[in-house]
């Protein structure tokens, strides 16, 4: 109540908090869910509701995060140092952008800021390509509109390690939110050569190296597709890339072409979700396309459906990684370009599928903890070792992927050329994706997998879920889904038990517990860092399709009494 009267009596420079503040006067519950925190920073930065309040986005939390970073980079880095800045299509992302980009000028720290709206990916390559020390990104990447953040980038292009986001946190927490900041006129700041628009240059830089991931040598065919960039920042580089490479029919879904972070169409802007694909479909109906593409508002996930009997359907995250490995793989080959000791990388919790098509190429699998970051660390090991060509194909189940190591995040536009490649080079074969997707699950086996989503609001949400993960710990079930549980796993105590050995997981430390069950199926339960619920991982393989949905429903019914909210 009291940090609540001091914002009242703030003369507060965005008017949509004042008056926020003053409607919620005399409701504790609306105060209490403003203020009983701070938004908390960590590796993937700050990511919140936006409005009034130390647990909202807004100006007042973005400057001090980004004073945080100033500081931080004043006494670990020195003089003489620069951060490149992104924004998407969110409420407030372009004042949030600019407000970054004062604090830092007015601390010394030179602000390279992209004059429009750009990709995530854009900005992981803007940091190398402009030699920063780290980068900033205004995004809440798919969460629905009330949602704004703000990621934070290492110098090389990855988000922030633990080392660095605890360091910055330090900072950020020794800050008052009004009387510490340090900041000027944005106007001065770019007359004063302190803040410094991104050349379009940059971009062509950024597309000249997606470009140099293609593994078509010709193109030429009757490729049709359908794009929507869901009101975000995909529309200028997603269909300058489709253009470069010779896929000229390409129509972008009307409502959905431009920048508008209200989602007027699609509540929750994400890929994997069908209502958000839902405009898309109803185009391709009438179009009658190869393909449907997506990408989420910040540009780095992509996904697709395809026309199959009749009916759209949705290829999963899951779905896409495995295609896509196996494509890229098979054209390497075939195109002379395969590396030795090929690489690729994907997460815990995504489909053990690529263990099968890795082997069946030679390739060398690498599991990380989920977050692109840890795929990043990856391809920058490799580069340490002179090996970076080594790597071919990053990928995680919630639909982001990568072929090169130009940046460190997944790319949306990346994605959407090999994805446009792929479904060309099947087409002249007589097939859909669908169809590619069903002779992989023939000769690999019926790899099905799906995710629940239990969602924790509030102060009282974020107790509950602590509860919840600290009881799983405390008393690890020994059967689910009247399966017996045969090993588990916990990434947060660094554990593997199976059977009556122990051994440790040489990953860093995380907030998630896996299961594994005398079948052959998996749960894998963590937190989202990014979203107020917790996310259940189910994986089941079984002689046919029908045999594996059968596991997958019945650890369906299983997971809420698993969690306790049956």
């Amino acid at each position: 109540m009291a940090e609540f009267e001091r914002w009242l009596s703030q003369q507060l420079d965005d008017p949509d908090l004042t008056e926020e503040l003053q409607s919620i006067q005399g409701k504790p519950e609306e105060i209490n869910d403003r203020f009983y925190r701070n938004l908390e920073f960590g590796t993937a930065g700050l990511r919140g509701v936006i409005g009034a309040g130390t647990n909202r986005m807004n100006v007042y939390t973005v400057r001090k995060a980004t004073q945080g970073l100033a500081n931080y980079l004043n006494k670990y880095v020195g003089s003489g140092t620069s951060v490149a800045i992104a924004y998407d299509s969110r409420i407030k992302s372009t004042k949030f952008a600019q407000e970054s980009a004062a604090v830092l000028a007015a601390n010394g720290v030179t602000a390279h800021l992209y004059p429009e709206l750009m990709p995530t990916p854009a900005l992981s390559f803007a940091v190398r390509y402009l030699h920063c020390d780290a980068g900033i990104c205004v995004t809440a990447s798919h969460n629905p509109a009330k949602y704004n953040g703000y990621k934070v980038y290492g110098s090389d292009g990855c988000q922030i390690t633990s080392e660095m986001a605890n360091r910055v946190s330090e900072e950020i927490n020794a800050l008052d939110i009004f009387a510490d900041i340090r900041t000027m006129d944005f106007e001065q700041g770019v007359k004063d050569g302190k803040i410094v628009y991104i050349p379009d240059t940059a971009v062509d830089a950024f597309l000249d190296a997606v470009q140099a991931e293609s593994v078509m040598d010709d193109m030429s065919g009757d490729l049709k597709v359908v794009y929507t960039p869901l009101n975000g920042t995909g529309r200028r580089c997603v269909l300058a890339i489709l253009d470069r490479i010779g896929v000229k029919d390409v129509t972008v879904v009307p409502e959905q072409e431009f920048p508008d972070g209200n989602f007027p169409t699609c509540p929750f802007p994400n890929p994997e979700i069908r209502e958000a694909l839902q405009k898309g479909i109803e185009l391709c109906q009438k179009v009658k396309p190869d393909l449907l593409l997506a990408t989420d508002p910040d540009c780095d996930r992509c996904g697709i459906a395809v026309e199959q009997d009749g009916e759209y359907v949705l290829l999963s995250g899951n779905e896409v990684g495995v295609l896509l490995l196996d494509f890229i793989a098979r054209k390497r080959i075939e195109n002379g370009t395969m590396p030795k000791n090929p690489v690729a990388v994907s997460t815990i919790v995504s489909t053990d599928m690529t263990k099968s098509v890795a082997k069946e190429y030679g390739i060398e699998l690498r599991s990380v903890l989920t977050g692109f970051k840890y795929i990043g660390d990856q391809i920058a090991m490799l580069e340490a070792a002179g090996e970076r060509d080594r790597y071919i194909l990053g990928f995680e189940e919630s639909y982001g992927y990568l072929s090169g190591g130009y940046v460190r995040d997944k790319d949306a536009v990346n994605a959407s050329m090999l994805i446009c490649e792929m479904a060309l080079d099947y087409k002249r074969r007589g097939m859909t994706l669908v169809d590619a997707i069903n002779a992989l699950y023939e000769k690999h086996g019926y790899y099905i997998n799906s995710v629940l989503n239990f969602g924790f609001e509030g102060e009282d949400g974020m107790k509950k879920m602590a509860s919840i993960m600290d009881h799983l710990r405390q008393n690890p079930p020994t059967v689910i889904a009247n399966l017996t549980v045969v090993g588990h796993s916990d990434y947060q105590e660094s554990k593997c038990v199976e059977g009556g050995a122990v051994t440790e997981i040489d990953l860093p430390k995380s907030n998630v517990l896996e299961y594994r069950l005398e079948n052959g199926a998996k749960i894998i339960v963590r937190p989202s860092g990014t979203e107020p619920k917790i996310k259940v991982y189910l994986s089941a393989k079984g002689a046919t399709k029908a045999k594996s949905q059968e596991v997958i429903d019945a650890m369906k019914a299983a997971a809420p009494v698993l969690l306790g909210q049956g």
